[in-house]
């Protein structure tokens, strides 16, 4: 796996990344750091990763339980060092799965695996970060 990160030149704290997989990220600084605020920052772009990385599992595991998942989100909130490298100190994950018919102790039991077992971003993201989730099924109507 790999990506080029390209700084846009003077005047900006932003930046475009090509992925090995062919595709384009943009990132960007705060103002208070001499960024403009046109897109997430990298930091954030670590959230989505371990987001992205978790659902993934959790709808993978689902699936291939054979549940009639039809939706799944997972909403992350995490907390950061004062002190430079200012790590994630704490990220609380609360999954929400849509669904016919999908038994609470299977997402409760997709949500383990994902975040104890499966899930590379959020297993090196714990080196620093007290991992904690909640999750929340709704019925597909």
């Amino acid at each position: 796996m790999e990506c080029t990160v390209h700084w846009n030149g003077p005047g900006s704290m932003s930046f475009h990344a090509a992925t090995g997989s062919g595709h384009w990220v943009s990132m960007d600084g705060s103002p208070e750091a001499g960024g403009r605020n046109l897109a997430p920052r990298p930091m954030e772009m670590m959230l989505v990763g371990a987001g992205g990385c978790s659902a993934f599992d959790v709808v993978l595991i689902l699936q291939r339980g054979r549940h009639a998942v039809t939706g799944c989100d997972v909403k992350l909130q995490g907390e950061r060092a004062t002190t430079d490298p200012k790590v994630f100190t704490a990220i609380h994950l609360h999954f929400r799965v849509l669904g016919k018919a999908v038994p609470a102790d299977a997402v409760e039991r997709a949500v383990k695996l994902s975040t104890e077992k499966y899930c590379s971003a959020l297993a090196m993201l714990g080196h620093t970060a007290q991992l904690t989730t909640s999750w929340e099924v709704q019925e597909a109507v």
